[in-house]
């Protein structure tokens, strides 16, 4: 069941450092059905409810091209989340997981990943389906869904080396 703000068994907290300012810039805001972490679905589905990606000015001619893909990677900043668990105990049964081995938006820096299915392109938004966001959520980043995207520029030195473990 999604929590709050509690602190479950076996779950273990960190004070983190003062941040650094990375320069973010959000691009958007995030439109969708749920206004609660509660309500809001742990995972995206393509048969999802149509969502609005509202993108703000001077980033809205970005999207030219952008209705050449079928589905992009939106990447977006999960401004609610908590920020300080590191071992976290999402069955609520006493065994703990770190973070990182894990997709849940308590992180220490949250930035939510989901593949969307673009369903149109207007010239200040996108309308997608497959978000599991809340309503408001700012909008870091889009790009194409990677197994769709072919490099636009010339080839470089290494683009066809297989990386051998």
């Amino acid at each position: 069941m999604v929590r709050l703000d509690e602190v479950r068994a076996g779950e273990v907290l960190a004070a983190p450092p003062a941040a650094d300012d990375a320069g973010l810039a959000f691009i958007g805001r995030i439109r969708t059905p749920w206004v609660s972490r509660l309500e809001t679905p742990r995972l995206g589905r393509p048969d999802g409810p149509e969502c609005t990606l509202e993108i703000f000015e001077p980033w809205r001619p970005a999207l030219r091209g952008i209705e050449a893909y079928a589905r992009i990677e939106v990447l977006f900043w999960m401004h609610l989340s908590r920020r300080d668990l590191v071992i976290q105990s999402p069955a609520n049964d006493g065994r703990g997981h770190g973070t990182f081995a894990l997709r849940s938006p308590a992180r220490p820096n949250p930035i939510g990943t989901t593949i969307a299915t673009l369903v149109r392109v207007e010239p200040e938004r996108l309308i997608v389906r497959g978000l599991d966001c809340i309503d408001g959520t700012p909008l870091l980043d889009l790009k194409p869904e990677r197994s769709l995207f072919t490099p636009i520029a010339p080839e470089q030195p290494g683009d066809r080396q297989t990386f051998r473990p």
